[in-house]
């Protein structure tokens, strides 16, 4: 045979010769149960986590949603500086209710619970509220066009009395300057309730869905009331339970404000032998209370009306409001069975599988007390004589044949 030929037949043998894995079967009973609970753990783990807990078989979406609110209730306030005044849906939601988000995240309307009023304001000169940096003795002490952010107006100059026994620099502005004091709080808001509207769509899966169920009648909607007990599919919502409901008192929250979040979750399972989706609600406060260090609490801002006398000289009435804003918070996801997540989820379990055997024949030759007889059946090593030794062997026992 040529050398040519020699050198043909040995890559076809290379190429085409069938490898096998040799087995060897080990009676050791400890080795053999690890290997067989660590089979159990990757199934218990494929099957029981990913499986029926992450559904990692199913195809997933997130949520787009649409939310609308409507607040209703009125109250009643009687204050030295303002009388007698009847409240209602115009004057205490801010800003007004025609409003829509779309969106993948929040929502938010404000229900006026306390206020600062300061009316009759005009733009003239009168002297700034005492503070370290607004107190003075003469004029001296107060310099012409300075502004203070911390103030209320420009500074002209002069030293004035603000009292019998306190002068302040003057300032131009709108004045009477405003008076934290003497709030009109509107206890009634917590009997206010709201009605949330919110439809959602899962664009992958085709699927709409409004937490008005299709069961709900106009009649229902008229004397319903959200209850997680006896009714927790009624869309309209009692202030006062959403704030008692996030852990909070709505008397106290009122005096200075705050966030409270109305969380809706629609996660949803969209396979047949599971199909359910419907809204769940939850309620917390989002803004920070701190129970020590509560510096700066609450959640307020300032509003004016202006209008004109008959001379045509321009007023406003200047709002500072104390209120809950309410952050609509809609979020979710649904899952589908899919082929190609499945296959694919599978073929991570298979290859979690083949990993517990070599992880067995680690343990097998590097931690047991007949690790080296293990290691010399499970690994051979062959030199050319025991090759050609063989090879004879092989050949003779054909040619019986």
């Amino acid at each position: 045979m040529s050398k040519s030929a020699g050198c043909c037949k040995s890559f076809l043998h290379y190429a085409f010769d069938y490898e096998t894995p040799k087995t060897v079967v080990i009676p050791d009973l400890g080795v053999g149960f690890l290997f067989r609970f660590t089979q159990f753990l990757v199934v218990v783990y494929v099957v029981g986590y990913v499986c029926v807990v992450q559904k990692a078989y199913q195809e997933t979406d997130t949520l787009i949603s649409t939310v609308s609110t409507k607040v209703k209730g009125f109250a009643l306030t009687n204050t030295s500086d303002m009388g007698p005044r009847f409240w209602d849906v115009a004057d205490y939601v801010i800003p007004p209710q025609v409003r829509f988000s779309f969106s993948f995240g929040d929502h938010s309307f404000f229900v006026l619970t306390n206020m600062v009023v300061t009316p009759k304001q005009v733009q003239s000169r009168c002297p700034e509220l005492p503070s370290p940096s607004s107190i003075c003795v003469d004029d001296c002490d107060c310099v012409e066009g300075r502004s203070d952010p911390r103030g209320n107006g420009i500074q002209t100059g002069l030293c004035e009395n603000y009292s019998t026994t306190v002068q302040t620099c003057e300032v131009l502005s709108w004045c009477p300057l405003e008076i934290d004091t003497n709030l009109p709080l509107l206890a009634a808001a917590e009997n206010f309730t709201v009605l949330i509207k919110n439809s959602i769509t899962y664009p992958k899966f085709n699927f709409h869905r409004r937490n008005i169920l299709p069961y709900i009648t106009s009649s229902y909607l008229k004397k319903c009331e959200f209850n997680r007990s006896t009714d927790p599919d009624c869309p309209i919502f009692r202030l006062k339970h959403i704030v008692s409901e996030a852990g909070e008192d709505f008397q106290d929250m009122a005096v200075k404000g705050g966030i409270l979040g109305i969380l809706i979750d629609w996660s949803c399972d969209l396979d047949w032998w599971a199909g359910n989706c419907f809204p769940k609600y939850s309620f917390r406060r989002l803004d920070n209370k701190h129970p020590v260090n509560n510096v700066a609490p609450g959640y307020n801002f300032r509003f004016a009306k202006y209008y004109k006398t008959a001379d045509g000289e321009e007023t406003r009435t200047l709002i500072k409001a104390y209120g809950i804003r309410f952050d609509v918070i809609v979020f979710g996801t649904a899952g589908k069975f899919s082929i190609v997540p499945t296959i694919v989820n599978l073929g991570a379990a298979l290859s979690f599988l083949s990993l517990v055997p070599a992880v067995a024949d680690w343990i097998l030759v590097t931690c047991t007390r007949k690790r080296d007889l293990y290691s010399r059946h499970k690994t051979a090593y062959l030199n050319e004589d025991a090759d050609t030794e063989v090879r004879d062997i092989f050949t003779s026992t054909n040619e019986h044949i």
